[in-house]
């Protein structure tokens, strides 16, 4: 295939895709942002970059940092929700809330980029079940009950096998919570839960679950990676598993954290359950690098750089022999058949 056919199919997709990026700490930054007297922050900062990379749908998760736990959980996930709904009365021709199916098309037909809500650890309802209605109200449609640290709900998992691994399945509390969650119509993300907590979730839910941004153990060997049987599982469900650019995510060794590595793990989660369980959660990072404090210095790094380089994602798929069918499948078309099963 020629360059110039090559970009043109490119083009095609990304054009065609309804493109869902399942996992972005896009309100971290907003709400930091705005505390420091900015606006229009996604207008300004991050809509040229979804723009370049034709992306429909961005999942911003609600991320608490450890020193804003446990008194200030509350209160800064409410911030940054409230956050997201003055940056889209801000810039209502370019950003819009989704909380469904409809809105997502909406937005697609309307050239806006749709921003989605998900609990990434549920820190911010202490130990109330009561407070996921009040967030179902507010939009958020996603539920990750852990990060990799230890909440009301249960265990996170560790980042590599080196370090103390916590064990233990989810506390009654966590399981109050995803029958709750299922009620109302919300989704399940099994990211950052540690094995017995997957389990957990797997035998305590009636719908399908996601992993919004993990990738494949069997081809970096790290607790936040879900093995073989944990992909046939969230497959069994109905579930998808979105892949992870972060450097340390996607290998264990730095130099091999190529963009050709993600598709080795998309080419291994195709092997094991099929392209029908495959999504994107690019799960970005570099962008929050201007929070951590000198001297400590964040090892991993973006494979993507931004999200305006989807374009080279494609194009290491096509070189790999993936069909236009199987890429728009996991650029949103996977994502959005659960989307459209659970949410209301």
């Amino acid at each position: 295939m020629s360059t110039e056919t090559t970009k043109q199919l490119i083009d095609e997709i990304h054009a065609e895709a309804i493109t869902i990026d399942a996992h972005f700490d896009l309100l971290f930054d907003v709400a930091a942002q705005r505390e420091l007297g900015r606006t229009q922050v996604i207008e300004t900062d991050h809509l040229p970059h979804f723009t370049k990379g034709s992306w429909d749908v961005i999942v911003s998760s609600i991320f608490l940092d450890n020193s804003q736990l446990p008194e200030m959980a509350l209160h800064k996930a409410l911030d940054q929700v409230r956050s997201l709904y003055a940056e889209i009365e801000e810039s209502p021709d370019k950003i819009m809330l989704c909380k469904n199916v409809q809105d997502i098309k909406q937005a697609k037909q309307s050239g806006k980029v749709g921003i989605m809500l998900s609990f990434e650890g549920v820190e911010p309802l202490h130990s109330d079940v009561n407070l996921v209605r009040v967030f179902y109200e507010l939009g958020v449609r996603m539920i990750g009950l852990t990060w990799s640290r230890r909440n009301a709900a249960g265990d996170g998992c560790a980042f590599n096998f080196t370090t103390r691994q916590a064990t233990g399945g989810l506390s009654d509390f966590g399981l109050s919570v995803i029958a709750e969650a299922e009620r109302l119509g919300m989704i399940m993300d099994v990211t950052h839960i540690n094995d017995e907590g997957f389990q957990d979730i797997i035998a305590s839910s009636h719908q399908p679950v996601i992993a919004s941004h993990s990738n494949a153990r069997e081809i970096a060997e790290t607790p936040r990676n879900l093995t073989d049987e944990q992909l046939r599982q969230v497959a069994k469900s109905g579930g998808v598993a979105g892949i992870n650019a972060i450097s340390t995510i996607a290998s264990i060794k730095p130099e091999e954290a190529t963009i050709e590595k993600l598709v080795d793990h998309i080419e291994h989660m195709t092997t094991i359950v099929g392209v029908d369980h495959i999504g994107i959660g690019l799960d970005l990072c570099d962008m929050l690098n201007k929070y951590i404090v000198l001297g400590k210095k964040r090892k991993a790094f973006d494979i993507l750089k931004d999200h305006g380089k989807l374009e080279d994602l494609t194009h290491a798929l096509l070189e790999r022999g993936f069909e236009k069918e199987s890429i728009l499948k996991i650029y949103g078309q996977n994502m959005l058949r659960v989307y459209d099963e659970i949410l209301s």
